[in-house]
């Protein structure tokens, strides 16, 4: 239950972010309008009634790939000669 919550808050900050910072523009272009309600003997009835209309504009992002020369470190090994290390012991 506690994993939900988390991701619902998490979800509901990123949209927030998403509007504050101006990628996602949400405007209304139909306000809602209430049915026409009647009650006859028979029961309730209900005609009309619209639910609102969005229009959701969101950012771009491109994506593309350059050529685009990196400089690589160039690395030596050098090999010990013919010279042996002397062997290390524990011995006290």
């Amino acid at each position: 239950m506690r994993a939900l919550v988390l991701i619902l808050i998490i979800a509901v900050v990123a949209v927030l972010a998403a509007v504050g910072s101006g990628y996602v523009n949400i405007s209304q272009v139909r306000p809602a309008t209430a049915p026409q309600l009647s009650a006859t003997g028979n029961g309730v009835t209900a005609k009309g009634g619209e639910a609102p209309a969005f229009k959701v504009e969101t950012g771009s992002v491109k994506v593309g790939t350059k050529e685009t020369t990196v400089k690589v470190p160039a690395l030596q090994i050098q090999t010990p000669g013919n010279q042996a290390a002397p062997a290390t012991t524990n011995a006290q």
